[in-house]
């Protein structure tokens, strides 16, 4: 949450530094424990990964059902990757449960609750996962979400999607994210 400061009651160091009377305070966005700061949208769900490493390389495992973390099957999986600085948003699925696998590059992928029923409708989240922090997130259908490569190479995204995708009809819908009337439904800047 933004403290205001109120500039009557600022400190002599404050006042004898420019701008600070309109800086930000900053906020952690780990506790104590190094766990995240992030109030979930309703039906979102994650897990950062772990690394074993061994003579050979890297294991990660990227998703396990005796996590609890959904109970929906996975039925498909994709491999997508997303050039350096591109944006993958916004999509919304209606009956199919979304979850995505950072596996490599940097990637911050953010959700947006717009169901209106929701105890969390107009929240927003933000994961930011990479080469160092691999993770999962779960989405819920009915839930915007999307992603934006940070990196500087191309990151590469596994989906374990709950459906099989149909291509007569899928079960994708979509706003593009650099339309103002999409700004005017999730406030989000890329």
């Amino acid at each position: 949450m933004l403290k205001v400061r109120n500039p009557s009651e600022a400190s002599p160091a404050e006042t004898e530094i420019a701008g600070f009377s309109i800086a930000e305070q900053r906020t952690s966005q780990t506790n104590g424990s190094g766990d995240l700061r992030i109030e979930p949208i309703d039906g979102v769900s994650w897990r950062a990964a772990r690394a074993v490493t061994h003579s050979h390389g890297h294991l990660v495992e990227a998703y396990r059902h005796d996590w609890g973390i959904t109970d929906q099957p996975v039925v498909q999986v994709n491999v997508t990757t997303t050039f350096s600085g591109r944006i993958r948003a916004w999509g919304l699925h209606l009956h199919t449960v979304d979850r995505l696998f950072v596996s490599s590059g940097a990637v911050r992928i953010v959700c947006f609750d717009p169901r209106r029923s929701s105890p969390t409708f107009g929240r927003i989240n933000e994961f930011f996962f990479g080469d160092r922090t691999q993770g999962l997130v779960v989405i819920p259908s009915g839930v915007y979400h999307g992603w934006k490569n940070v990196g500087d190479t191309e990151a590469v995204i596994v989906s374990m999607p709950s459906q099989l995708y149909d291509h007569e009809g899928p079960d994708r819908f979509e706003l593009p994210w650099d339309a103002p009337s999409t700004r005017e439904v999730i406030p989000y800047d890329w």
